[in-house]
């Protein structure tokens, strides 16, 4: 095996640990307390754009829960990490704006891990690799 094909597969073996442990990272630590404790998550929710406590949570379990997912099997990656993107941009931004840097570490640190697998895509081990037609650019 030469240097360069080793290579592609240490890259393809590090954006799917990315994909994997960032996605379960997310799920485990948001997403499914979200899911599991909708009533209580219901209460405490915060609302900046006015749709309703209801509709901010759905839409906040979609970008940790079925994202995540889908990032982790590696279907539609890059168009996945958008939601995931969004909520961490209004999470830090303008619902926590006087969080500081060490308060907000974990947010930004997810920013910094979902932005880098949108910007590199999700590698060969992933579903769009096998259905590269269908999933081009996604």
């Amino acid at each position: 095996m030469n240097t360069s094909r080793w290579d592609e597969r240490a890259q393809d073996f590090g954006l799917l640990f990315l994909r994997v442990s960032g996605g379960l990272f997310l799920l485990w630590v948001h997403g499914l307390p979200k899911l599991l404790n909708y009533s209580a998550e219901l209460q405490r929710i915060e609302d900046p754009f006015n749709l309703g406590a209801n509709l901010t949570l759905m839409l906040a379990i979609f970008a940790e829960v079925l994202c995540p997912l889908l990032i982790i099997a590696g279907a539609l990656v890059r168009l996945a990490c958008l939601p995931i993107l969004f909520l961490l941009l209004v999470a830090l931004v303008i619902v926590h704006p006087q969080w500081s840097i060490d308060e907000g570490q974990f947010g930004w640190l997810l920013l910094i891990l979902f932005s880098s697998i949108f910007i590199a895509g999700p590698g060969r081990l992933a579903i769009n690799h096998r259905f590269a037609g269908a999933f081009r650019y996604a």
